[in-house]
């Protein structure tokens, strides 16, 4: 695939107009071209695989009821501008989600006062339910020179566990910013790490939802972790103690002969 088409694929987001089912078919085959070359290239790459305890019909009705939730706050808005059931009863689907968009403390000092602080992402989506399967993929539309973030998931019934859904997530996290290019790229993947950790409690938490028990889920997630952040600050006192300790044992005085 010549690079020229994949520069512009980055962008198709504004450049490319769905008119018909086959022109979407085109879009995804290009975007799949498209991850194929971003993983021969120098950017940060994380893969990621679970099992979500749920079926996948139970799975692919939460994922689109998963906002708002409590641990998605950063998501602004959500709007479905394409959407159509092909003959072979395929869904296919391309929404635009609104997001925040915080800048760390060494990015503000770099970058403009008025850079926009939200983030518009373009979300396409291909449900195959004769094959238990879904796919994802999305990318940023704005602030593509400071990093550009893909991502691409399969949701699949599980063949090793009856009644599970299987998830593998990828990301390709890439910077244009001379000079500056890597560290951005770093704390790129440290905060999607972050955000697909909040993503999943937000699938988890649409799932309790339909099954109405989403208070009691919520009352057990922030037990949980109230229990870790407790054993965390346990053990960061018990090493501040030992090490108050040995700062304190007296010194044995040295015999020189």
């Amino acid at each position: 695939m010549p690079l020229a088409m994949v520069t512009r694929s980055k962008k198709m987001g504004r450049k490319y107009r769905i008119r018909n089912t086959r022109d979407l078919r085109s879009l995804t085959l290009l975007a799949r071209n498209y991850w194929t070359v971003l993983s021969s290239t120098m950017v940060k790459y994380f893969v990621n695989e679970t099992d979500i305890k749920s079926t996948w019909d139970h799975v692919f009705s939460a994922f689109w009821q998963r906002y708002p939730n409590p641990f998605s706050t950063h998501v602004l808005t959500e709007d479905v501008v394409f959407r159509e059931v092909t003959a072979d009863h395929r869904l296919f689907s391309r929404r635009l989600l609104t997001k925040t968009n915080r800048l760390p403390r060494w990015a503000e000092r770099i970058f403009p006062a008025n850079l926009s602080r939200s983030v518009y992402i373009v979300e396409d989506s291909i449900v195959d339910p004769s094959n238990r399967s879904m796919v994802t993929f999305t990318w940023n539309l704005n602030h593509t020179t400071l990093m550009t973030v893909e991502e691409r998931c399969v949701f699949q019934e599980s063949r090793d566990q009856p009644g599970w859904t299987w998830l593998r997530r990828e990301a390709w996290i890439s910077s244009g910013v001379f000079g500056f290019s890597r560290p951005i790229q770093e704390f790129g993947l440290a905060r999607f790490k972050s955000n697909q950790a909040k993503a999943m409690k937000g699938l988890e938490y649409a799932l309790s939802n339909l099954h109405g028990d989403a208070l009691q889920w919520l009352r057990k997630d922030m037990a949980k972790d109230a229990s870790e952040k407790a054993k965390e600050t346990a053990m960061a006192a018990t090493e501040k103690a030992k090490n108050l300790a040995s700062a304190a044992a007296p010194q044995k005085s040295q015999q020189y002969v």
